[in-house]
């Protein structure tokens, strides 16, 4: 990747509905670059998709939440596959530092949390987890 291809995915990361001709303007390239940059990369899949990002007062019923977790010894591949498999966990991230993991969690209601918190207990290799509830954001 080039800087010009940064500077797209910057200005996607914006705004990923600006048509191609504002994108084009904004990085002073034709239309026909800005369209084979992001064929190459959706093709290489440096993108992955496109999605819609809503504030979360937008959907007041979601309970979001965001869970580190330490791994005993070499079960790292197992925790992972066990995280992955459970619906509650919405992405899960490999970390330095305190926790091994840092899973994402979304569910619908406290309740519901309560379950995947008391799943994710019992999933073997897991030494211990510390949850935090997502309260709101400023960005």
């Amino acid at each position: 990747m080039d800087s010009t291809d940064q500077a797209l995915i910057a200005l996607l990361r914006q705004n990923a509905r600006w048509s191609v001709a504002d994108l084009a303007h904004k990085l002073g390239v034709s239309r026909g670059t800005v369209t084979n940059r992001m064929r190459r990369l959706e093709d290489d899949q440096v993108i992955v998709g496109y999605t819609v990002r809503l504030r979360p007062e937008a959907e007041p019923e979601r309970i979001r939440a965001w869970m580190g977790v330490l791994v005993e010894g070499n079960q790292t591949r197992q925790v992972i596959a066990s995280l992955l498999g459970e619906p509650g966990v919405s992405a899960l991230h490999d970390t330095n530092g305190r926790w091994d993991l840092l899973a994402e969690l979304e569910v619908r209601s406290m309740g519901e949390l309560s379950q995947v918190l008391e799943r994710i207990r019992l999933i073997s290799g897991i030494r211990s987890t510390e949850t935090s509830i997502h309260l709101s954001s400023y960005r």
